[in-house]
């Protein structure tokens, strides 16, 4: 059965379930060109102009789609008011084959290279293979270097290259790179991610 989401929280982060409160708290964070670089939001021509227009493409991204668990991802930091930092997204979620999707996720610059994404991965895959879901498939612009090698730096496997998979926001094709982490390798995966949060900066 699909379970219900809820706050997971972590020693640096808190990954709370998204409502529409937190979307204009996201503006300052994510509606930056180094983030949607990448891919996210369809690749730099994505971008929204004004914090209206985003919190308009945010709202139609994560909120209202009956196979997604949005999620906001939050500082645990009182000295800085518990900063919203990040977004991410399980879904495409398929109970009966036990799979799903970790994706839509993005980051305030600020915060990159520092603990916030393994702790994030961490709190939301042990969520999903506690949850009873046996495997978790993650994706990212086969151009994105910098996603493809972070997602690799998980303990993921490479299943392949979907060609011509999505338009990006300028028009132009995208192959998307999915990778996968089984419940049968998740122990490993955890194990890699705990090691990593005792050696990384904090945000």
């Amino acid at each position: 059965m699909r379970p219900q989401p809820r706050t997971l929280k972590g020693t640096h982060v808190s990954v709370e379930p998204m409502t529409e409160a937190h979307l204009a708290a996201l503006w300052p964070a994510l509606a930056v060109p180094e983030v949607f670089a990448g891919g996210y939001g369809g690749g730099p021509a994505g971008l929204p102009a004004t914090e209206e227009a985003f919190v308009e493409w945010m709202r139609g991204s994560y909120l209202g789609h009956p196979d997604r668990f949005p999620f906001a991802v939050r500082l645990n930091d009182s000295s800085r008011d518990g900063r919203l930092v990040g977004a991410s997204t399980l879904g495409d979620l398929d109970e009966t084959n036990a799979n799903l999707q970790l994706g839509w996720t993005a980051y305030d610059p600020k915060v990159w290279g520092s603990t916030v994404n393994p702790e994030t991965k961490l709190l939301l895959l042990g969520f999903a293979f506690d949850s009873g879901y046996n495997r978790v498939t993650i994706q990212a612009d086969a151009i994105n270097d910098r996603s493809r090698a972070a997602i690799l730096k998980l303990g993921a496997t490479c299943e392949g290259i979907q060609r011509k998979h999505r338009i990006r926001a300028d028009g132009s094709w995208r192959d998307t790179a999915v990778y996968s982490i089984l419940d049968t390798e998740w122990p490993a995966v955890e194990a890699g991610l705990r090691a990593r949060l005792a050696q990384a900066p904090r945000a």
